[in-house]
């Protein structure tokens, strides 16, 4: 071979770097998105927030299917699975914003992490997965570390106590909304599944208009508007990211979003994470990647793709 021609190896090392990046761009998006969402809330009901997130990225989710092979692909015959996925994801939805209109931004995603853990809980129960010793002391070492950030704190409010029962609840929501993807994604694009996720949100946040609606000024429009843009395209560099690169390798750079909340939490809000919420996020953190490691671990034993 030439020294000029490109090697299996050189490629490889391309579209690794390819989905990392894709998968780091849409962390910091998701992460601006929450922190407009922290900015809007007290002035906006969560509801009308949702549905300005869904609604707005429902076009962009259009536009990448009549581009990326016609819009045939938003027809489906599986009505049943997206409902249940998508309500599950629509009520997960609603709770992770009420979180990030009650706590700080590092707070509020570090909780969120605690998602793997239960998607180890719903894989054993729901996809009857066997789950060892390892996995299981790092979910319970995981829910030990949300424990510490949630944990009674003289300067915790009850406000914030509530906000980190929705970031919990909507983290064990969002692993269900990944169970119920697993079982369809053998079946079902995923430019489909975010389609009908966004129509079914987009409809049932409407329920809540009779609760009271906030009519935006200017800058509030165009951050509504933003919280749908962000959403949608991080929606879609997260989908490439997987493209272009293994889940497991791509899995530790979910915890980006911590470092990207930590700087906007502090330039925008003047937030800094106490030491218990530190603390806690390293646990949670070391418990996602162990949960990681076993999985790819296990994945190259069973011969199975990584």
């Amino acid at each position: 071979m030439s020294a000029g021609a490109s090697s299996p190896s050189h490629g490889y090392h391309d579209r690794l770097f390819a989905g990392i990046a894709c998968k780091v761009v849409s962390t910091f998006l998701f992460s601006l998105l929450f922190a407009v969402i922290r900015w809007l809330g007290p002035d906006f009901p969560i509801g009308e927030i949702v549905f300005f997130r869904s609604f707005i990225g429902l076009p962009i989710i259009v536009a990448v299917a009549y581009f990326g092979g016609g819009l045939g692909l938003l027809a489906t015959k599986r009505i049943d699975s997206h409902a249940l996925r998508s309500i599950c994801g629509s009520v997960s939805m609603y709770c992770n914003f009420a979180a990030y209109t009650l706590l700080p931004l590092a707070d509020a995603t570090s909780i969120g992490f605690a998602s793997p853990m239960f998607v180890v809980i719903l894989a054993a129960a729901m996809l009857s997965e066997r789950v060892h010793i390892y996995r299981w002391s790092a979910v319970a070492a995981g829910f030990a570390g949300v424990l510490i950030i949630a944990g009674p704190d003289a300067a915790r409010a009850s406000a914030e106590l509530g906000g980190a029962i929705y970031a919990l609840t909507g983290a064990a929501l969002t692993a269900l909304a990944m169970i119920f993807i697993r079982r369809m994604s053998a079946h079902e694009h995923s430019i489909t599944i975010a389609f009908y996720y966004l129509v079914t949100t987009s409809v049932l946040s409407l329920f809540t208009v009779p609760f009271g609606w906030a009519v935006p000024t200017w800058a509030q429009a165009l951050a509504l508007a933003f919280t749908g843009f962000a959403g949608g395209v991080g929606q879609l560099f997260l989908s490439y990211s997987y493209r272009f690169s293994e889940a497991s390798v791509l899995a530790p750079f979910d915890y980006t979003a911590l470092i990207w909340a930590v700087l906007l939490g502090y330039f925008f809000f003047g937030e800094l994470p106490t030491p218990q919420v530190w603390i806690g996020a390293v646990i949670v953190i070391a418990a996602g990647l162990l949960i990681v490691f076993r999985e790819r671990k296990l994945g190259r034993k069973r011969g199975a793709p990584l």
